[in-house]
């Protein structure tokens, strides 16, 4: 498909059309970068997408515990102020 680049302020830019949009799973912004003399647009990354649903089915099965097991030192008994 071909598209043309258009002034935008200081700027140019294309017209995606919605049906490309959609298919490629982008929503309001992307992670554009240049590969080998090509643009190459990708859905924004996000890091902790689904954390809320993972730590509620860890809750329910009672595996969410607190892992570390370090010890208070002489200075968290007697420095410390809570």
């Amino acid at each position: 498909m071909k598209v043309d680049i258009i002034p935008i302020g200081n700027s140019k830019g294309i017209r995606i059309p919605k049906a490309l949009l959609e298919q490629c799973g982008f929503s309001e912004s992307v992670e554009i970068e240049v590969e080998d003399n090509h643009l190459v647009l990708s859905p924004t990354h996000q890091p902790r997408k689904g954390w809320d649903d993972a730590f509620k089915a860890m809750a329910a099965r009672k595996d969410d515990k607190l892992l570390d097991t370090h010890a208070a030192t002489a200075f968290d008994e007697s420095e410390w102020q809570w």
